[in-house]
């Protein structure tokens, strides 16, 4: 859970410097299991530029650990007043050095489908 506060500072912070902290230099970021990935700092970086300036609130509690791989549940909320929120699974792959070699998030926002039409 230090990983995802050192996350949440350097992502409200909009301290993009804090990506080289967080991940490994060829980390794959991925929005959903089935996006492509972000690949490396500098591609994770332009994903954050997305919030900058966004007022946001974060809580996050874990959920699974097994060796190197975490499984976190995330709420985020977007505005004061609340405009939008989503519940997210992030799963993390740690590299040896505790920094993050694979992220991927499973996000679900309220009242949108969350299986696919047949």
């Amino acid at each position: 859970m230090r990983w995802v506060g050192g996350y949440e500072r350097a992502w409200r912070d909009g301290d993009l410097d804090g990506v080289r902290t967080l991940f490994t230099e060829d980390a794959h970021y991925r929005t959903s299991p089935y996006e492509r990935s972000e690949v490396g700092h500098e591609a994770i970086r332009a994903f954050w530029l997305d919030d900058e300036g966004e007022t946001f609130t974060v809580q996050a509690e874990p959920v699974a650990v097994e060796g190197r791989t975490a499984v976190v549940r995330v709420e985020v909320r977007y505005g004061d007043p609340v405009r939008q929120e989503y519940r997210d699974l992030w799963v993390l792959r740690f590299a040896a050095d505790g920094r993050v070699e694979d992220f991927e998030e499973w996000a679900y926002w309220p009242g949108k489908p969350f299986a696919a039409a047949n």
